[in-house]
């Protein structure tokens, strides 16, 4: 195994989907935001693959951003390459990644779809290239693996921390962000900064600027930065739409939707939409945004001081999602419910708080809780380690950290 390889440290639900999606009569769409880890994914699965037996010249991967296949970026060049290196009666695996910097690629990937024996797997980090005509031609035919960064269990795992130092692992997660090369950079603030400011010129020229022909790209910064100064609040385009012009500059609400659905399609910000818990409807007014990585919020921010308890709530919706939930607010009369997570086994209610040990706070964030007249779980997720796995008439407290770190 070489030193690359080792380096490779498994990114074991992950992985676990793709094997379990093996040979399956579908494609497999890896989407996440840039340097969240999709092609170390392709790694570690091609490596599981030999493992099993698969030979090297049953293996095809290509990656786009990579001058060595600038020739490919043709779609009709792209596919004449892996069709004359598809294997006869016998599986290829072709891995494709940053398909999307091949202009016209939803057609080469229909046709090698067609064609047996050939498991297909591309990744992306806009989702753009799921709308329009590549979900018009697949539909019903792909499977999509959202990939994030790094959850708080995984970072432990990567900077080899014990159990016994949660605490300060936790507040290092915060500060420096969950991208996967973060912890194997000296920690030394002025490096990851450096890195994450990488990530993030990248990400804002090539996956929004450059793609959504966007040329005002100060105005989209500004946008940026009073979401990720924002996550965990209500927003609407107008909201911004009204900052912006209060400060001097013209705008319209047209433009500011258009910029925040480029941000969305990028990954870097997520959108979640409000819940009438009673009502069982959703709302189309004042959804909150999350973004994908704290360390991405802190550079905007300037490491400016900002609220824990909206960061963790980023970190509370950041993992429900990873955990398979579809994430909702939840509205009930003049209360709000962090999140509602449905999943196919059912529904849970979350609130967020930094600490009950108030007596009043305690009080208060227990309401609309109590308020939900069903039986789902309910959970309240604080930093406290006193008062942690206690019942509040059926609504579980528990610490943050332990509920991060067990599944």
């Amino acid at each position: 195994m070489d030193t690359q390889e080792q380096l490779l440290i498994p990114r074991k639900e992950y992985l676990q989907q793709l094997i379990a999606w093996r040979e399956k009569r579908l494609i497999k769409v890896i989407t996440g935001v840039r340097r969240c880890g999709k092609s170390t994914l392709l790694s570690l699965y091609i490596r599981h693959l030999k493992e099993q037996g698969v030979q090297d010249r049953q293996i095809i991967s290509i990656n786009l951003e990579n001058i060595e296949y600038e020739h490919l970026l043709d779609y009709h060049a792209l596919y004449r390459h892996i069709k004359e290196l598809l294997q006869i009666d016998v599986y290829t695996y072709v891995f494709i990644d940053e398909i999307q910097q091949c202009k016209g690629f939803e057609k080469a990937v229909d046709s090698l779809f067609l064609k047996d024996f050939v498991d297909l797997y591309i990744t992306g980090s806009n989702a753009y290239m799921l709308s329009g005509e590549l979900a018009t031609l697949l539909s019903g035919r792909y499977v999509e693996i959202q990939m994030l960064p790094l959850s708080f269990s995984e970072y432990l795992d990567f900077t080899h921390a014990g159990m016994n130092n949660l605490t300060p692992s936790f507040n290092r997660y915060l500060k420096h962000g969950s991208f996967p090369y973060v912890p194997r950079l000296e920690q030394q603030d002025s490096i990851i900064r450096t890195y994450i400011e990488g990530i993030y010129t990248t990400i804002l020229v090539k996956d929004v600027a450059q793609r959504k022909a966007i040329t005002d790209v100060a105005l989209l910064e500004r946008i940026i930065k009073f979401l990720g100064s924002s996550i965990g609040s209500p927003i609407s385009a107008k909201k911004i739409c009204d900052t912006i012009i209060s400060s001097g500059r013209k705008i319209s609400i047209n433009t500011v939707d258009a910029y925040l659905q480029a941000l969305l399609d990028s990954y870097i910000f997520y959108k979640v939409d409000r819940y009438d818990i009673k009502g069982k409807s959703f709302l189309k007014t004042l959804g909150k945004y999350y973004i994908v990585d704290l360390g991405l919020r802190n550079h905007l921010l300037m490491n400016s001081e900002s609220d824990i308890g909206h960061q963790i709530e980023n970190i509370v919706y950041l993992e429900l999602v990873r955990r398979g939930y579809q994430v909702s607010i939840g509205k009930l009369a003049d209360k709000e419910v962090d999140f509602v997570a449905t999943s196919q086994d059912g529904r849970s209610y979350f609130q967020v708080s930094v600490s009950v040990l108030d007596g009043s706070t305690l009080k208060r964030e227990l309401a609309p809780l109590q308020a939900i007249q069903d039986n789902y779980p309910k959970v309240l997720l604080t930093l406290d380690e006193i008062g942690s796995d206690s019942n509040h008439e059926g609504i579980q407290q528990k610490n943050l950290l332990q509920w991060l770190i067990t599944r």
